[in-house]
This record gives C-alpha cells, sequence and structure tokens, in this order.
C-alpha cells in the first residue's frame, strides 16, 4: 500500500525524469534522451514537487541542482526502476555451471539407495559445482522449512500418508511395490498366513512410527510378530541372514540390494497395496529457476528406474 494518495498519481515516466534530471541537471539533456518534450519533462517535475513536497531541483548557474530531499530518493527511485525492468524480464534462468550451489532435501533412504546416486552421478559427469545435502525423513512433511526456503524440496511416499498443506506443490516421480525377502535356506511365506506366522525384520529407512505394512495388516484385523527394526534396508538384510525372519522391501531396494544368491524374494500378500515416491516443494519456490532446474533433474534421474 502506498502511504499518501498523492503517490497515486506518479507514474514511471515521471520517476524517470526524476532519475534523468538528477543524472543530467538539464531538462533540455533530459528531453532529447528520454524522446519526450520539454513541455512534458516539466510537468512531470511539477506532479514530483507536489507529490513529495520539495521542490526537488532548483535552477543554478551549472544546472539542475538537486536538493537535499532530492538526493536521499535518488537511490530508492533508481532501485524501483531497475526492480520494474527485472520484473518485465524476468527471473534470470539458473545455470550451474556459472557458480556453485547447495541444494537441501528432506527424503528417506529410498530416495539415497535409490536416486541420489544417479543424480550424483550426472552431476559429477558434467562437471557441475552442485551439492546435495540430505536430512531424514520424520513421520510429517517439515512444512515450515520448505516454507522458509532452508528446504528446497522433500521426497516423501504417497498417497495420503501425510497431511496436504494448501501452500504445497506435489508430484509422483515413480510408483513401487513390496515384496518379501528371506534367507536363501528359509521357508517362502506362501500366504497371509505364513506370513503371519513368522517373525519379521521392520526397516524404517524414514523416522515413524507408523508404516504401510502394518497399516494395512491393521484394517484386517491383524497384527504380525517384529523380531527387530533396523535403522536401514542393508542392516535389516544382515539381520534376516541365517534366520526364519521374513523383509518385506519396496521391490526396487529388492533389486537392488538383495538381487544375489544369498537371498530370496516372494510376491507379498495379496491386498497389501503399493505406493508412489513423492516429491513436494512449497509454491514460494515454485517459479524458482534453480529450484525448477532441481525438480527437472531428480525426475530425470527417476527415468531411469
Amino acid at each position: 500500500m502506498l502511504n499518501s494518495n498523492a503517490l497515486r498519481k506518479l507514474d514511471m515516466q515521471d520517476l524517470m525524469v526524476f532519475s534523468a534530471v538528477y543524472e543530467q541537471g538539464s531538462v533540455t539533456g533530459v528531453s532529447e534522451a528520454l524522446c519526450v518534450s520539454q513541455s512534458t519533462v516539466s510537468y512531470c517535475l511539477k506532479k514530483l514537487r507536489a507529490c513529495f513536497e520539495d521542490e526537488l531541483f532548483i535552477n543554478s548557474r551549472t544546472g539542475m541542482r538537486p536538493t537535499y530531499k532530492a538526493e536521499g530518493m535518488y537511490e530508492h527511485v533508481c532501485a524501483i526502476l531497475q526492480r520494474i525492468n527485472q520484473c518485465h524480464a524476468g527471473s534470470p534462468t539458473f545455470d550451474p555451471r556459472r557458480q556453485a550451489i547447495t541444494f537441501d532435501i528432506c527424503a528417506p533412504e529410498y530416495f539415497e539407495q535409490l536416486i541420489l546416486p544417479r543424480l550424483l552421478r550426472g552431476f559429477d559427469h558434467a562437471e557441475l559445482p552442485v551439492t546435495v545435502n540430505v536430512s531424514k525423513l520424520e513421520a510429517d512433511i517439515p512444512v515450515e522449512a520448505l516454507r522458509n526456503g532452508s528446504l528446497d524440496l522433500v521426497i516423501c511416499f504417497g498417497p495420503n500418508f501425510h497431511s496436504n498443506h494448501a501452500d504445497l506443490k506435489s508430484r509422483p516421480l515413480l510408483d513401487d511395490d513390496l515384496v518379501c525377502v528371506v534367507d536363501k535356506r528359509a521357508a517362502p511365506p506362501l500366504n497371509l498366513e505364513t506370513f503371519l506366522q513368522r517373525r519379521h525384520v521392520f526397516p524404517t529407512p524414514w523416522a515413524s512410527s507408523s508404516n504401510m505394512i502394518d497399516g494395512w495388516l491393521a484394517m484386517q484385523a491383524q497384527q504380525r510378530q517384529i523380531a527387530a527394526r533396523a535403522n536401514s534396508y542393508g542392516a535389516a538384510l544382515k539381520m534376516i541372514a541365517g534366520t526364519d525372519f521374513i523383509l518385506t522391501l519396496p521391490r526396487r531396494i529388492q533389486q537392488l540390494l538383495a538381487n544375489d544368491t544369498g537371498f530370496h524374494h516372494y510376491d507379498a500378500p495379496e491386498g497389501l497395496p503399493g505406493f508412489t515416491l513423492d516429491m513436494q516443494w512449497s509454491l514460494g519456490a515454485d517459479q524458482d529457476s534453480a529450484n525448477i532446474w532441481l525438480r527437472g533433474q531428480v525426475i530425470e534421474a527417476c527415468l531411469g528406474h
């Protein structure tokens, strides 16, 4: 909002005249520089003087000398004109080759295992000075960190694992489902009954007390037996080696980490739903060129899976 109704009567031409008169000290010179008549320059000066209640420029033998108030205004008027030019030009396109940049992403281990290595290889091969800092996803989306810009992106699971926020934008990156992984000497879990009879290792690649498996079982009025909770997929795989324990993993993670002779994998119980990997960012960052570039790089890295 403007502090005075008189300010509403000013336009860009008035500010351009002010800046030009300050710099050139001559109505004639300003008229030629701006391609307007001298009467137009005089009219703009009249509006400016009335609006700011000051003479602004005083005729002298050396030209039009700015008053004390005009000297204080000049820097601000130049900044206004510069901002208007930036609005017209639009935001500059982000180019990671021109300067080093650090992106902060909150994500589960799934992203670190599956997507981040491919993303970093792309940066390395292109010799881009890009650094990625990843913090572990908690039970809730760190909304405030996205809003205040301390986080650039949040990678999370969907659909409907987290609360919706009107000022966040979201895009699914890929789909996945779950498979049961057991030691190669263990009997296969043939159905839901045998799945529930066995003990399970529960990986917690994101900090949450709930998970899609136990949530689905609760809807069936069922509950599995947890033998241990692991902080990572790799640790969970080590825990089931040489045991009859079952480890339920995303299929893409199983193919990456457990697709060898030490383990066998089987389809999860019928009806156990799949999930999506989603990307969320703030409305404030939606048109930021660096954030747009980062989102494009993440999407491209997901296309290889």
